[in-house]
């Protein structure tokens, strides 16, 4: 170990493991994210916020999981910040946009990527601090997400690769457990200041790990900062797991036939409903759609190689049956194989009766019409990220340039903003534009269901779990 490392090895082990097992994973309080129409939610960050993946995530399953409602986001990420550089551009970026949430992101870079130093953790400690009370001066709500995880082994792989963005610069090989400290330093204030926490550290760690045990060179930071899509995705799921969004799950027809008729639950959105013993058919219109995500978390080159399908972290963390659960459940049919259809269309092979008696799942399953328009308006929530929001953060990480150009000259920043002024405003209102197309994407369908039996056996199921 370092000599300079301030604490002693078997503190830092100690720590990792109480973080882990009393529960860094748990909120500080019981948290909910309340977001009701013409709410807004800023996502404070670093680079990892600029990088636009987990924000688009998040805005995806909300966008898609509450179509009623009118849910705007801001991402104010800006590469390379630490606590103190939000602050400098808190006014213009955060509390212009009247947030009911700011979720705070930070910590990466403020640790210096050294040895634990109590006065570089003193520092952020403070800058944070004055964060905070920032935020609840404009009456928002800070959500402290804990510093993601720092990927030493990649450092050693990739030192030799003349590819890599970080070949050469310092970094601890201590450095995710520093990262830890932070985190459970977040989770005490969110504790005292009874805020939402999620940690974001463990699931990252938990799941490399996980799938290290069989490939040892497996990494969700392909360059030991920066998740790719499929971390983003587990640091999505995270957040709306432990914020607890009041709609959970996407829809739930169930169906029984008794007497000869079919029934459906009280209160269900099913017309039309009519049938035998084997073959029924009603129109649905669920209140929201399965959460859906490209494979690719951006239609544009960026700097931060993402080399993995972001669907990697819907595999991972199980979210499409946790967090979407699309269930379809038909008891009473008469024993055999039957085809589903919705508006017209097969959406895969017959299934047993005894799977539709029990229940199948389809959020997963591509063929469906609600897949298809979820994944429409993810897709179009990636053009505006790409379009709209990355370009902003490129603007506004300029503008910290500028600040630090011109520290001492404070007529030449004035200029400068006033003349990068129209580029945001601009950007601004194209992302806001993009949300409108988003919201009319996202309105609910009717949807015309046909079960009917088919001749011979049955032929398994045809759904993804």
């Amino acid at each position: 170990m370092n000599a300079r490392f301030k604490l002693p090895l078997h503190f830092l082990c100690l720590l990792v493991i109480v973080l882990r097992a009393a529960g860094l994973a748990a909120p500080a309080r019981s948290a909910s994210l309340d977001l009701q129409d013409g709410d807004t939610v800023v996502f404070l960050g670093d680079s990892i916020t600029h990088q636009c993946l987990y924000t688009q995530y998040v805005e995806d399953f909300f966008h898609t999981r509450f179509p009623e409602r009118r849910i705007h986001f801001h991402n104010a990420g800006v590469g390379g910040d630490k606590a103190a550089d939000v602050l400098a551009r808190f006014d213009d970026d955060v509390a212009a946009f009247r947030p009911k949430y700011v979720t705070v992101l930070l910590g990466m870079n403020d640790g210096q990527y050294e040895d634990f130093k109590p006065e570089i953790f003193a520092t952020y400690a403070a800058d944070m601090t004055r964060t905070l009370e920032r935020i609840k001066a404009i009456g928002a709500t800070a959500i402290l997400l804990s510093p993601t995880m720092f990927d030493f082994p990649v450092v050693e792989w990739r030192k030799d690769d003349a590819t890599y963005r970080f070949r050469g610069q310092p970094r601890s090989p201590n450095y995710n457990a520093v990262m830890a400290y932070f985190g459970a330093w977040g989770r005490s204030q969110a504790y005292e200041r009874s805020l939402p926490f999620v940690n974001l550290w463990g699931p990252l760690n938990d799941f490399t790990a996980q799938e290290r045990a069989e490939h040892p060179r497996f990494t969700l930071l392909s360059d030991a900062i920066h998740p790719g899509p499929g971390g983003h995705v587990i640091m999505a799921a995270a957040m709306i797991d432990t914020l607890q969004a009041d709609r959970r799950s996407v829809s739930a027809i169930n169906l029984t036939r008794a007497g000869g008729q079919w029934r459906p639950p009280p209160r269900a959105k099913i017309e039309r409903l009519e049938g035998t013993a084997t073959h029924v058919s009603f129109t649905f219109t669920s209140a929201a759609l399965p959460w859906v995500i490209p494979s690719e978390g951006s239609a544009v080159a960026t700097k931060w190689n993402w080399p993995e399908d972001a669907r990697l972290g819907f595999e991972l963390t199980k979210a499409g049956h946790r967090l979407s659960n699309e269930m379809v459940r038909l008891a009473g049919l008469e024993p055999g194989s039957y085809e589903i259809k919705i508006d017209g269309q097969p959406i895969g092979k017959p299934v047993p009766h005894v799977l539709l008696g029990a229940k199948i799942e389809l959020q997963a399953n591509e063929n469906t019409p609600e897949y298809q328009q979820s994944l429409r308006v993810a897709l179009l929530n990636r053009e505006r990220n790409d379009q709209a929001v990355r370009p902003l953060r490129e603007v506004w990480a300029k503008v910290k340039g500028a600040r630090k150009k011109f520290a001492d000259a404070p007529e030449q920043f004035a200029k400068f903003m006033a003349d990068t002024r129209p580029e945001i405003d601009h950007l601004v209102k194209l992302a806001r534009d993009y949300e409108d197309r988003i919201h009319a994407a996202a309105q609910p369908v009717p949807r015309h269901y046909e079960i009917t039996r088919v001749t011979g056996p049955a032929a398994g199921s045809s759904t993804k779990k």
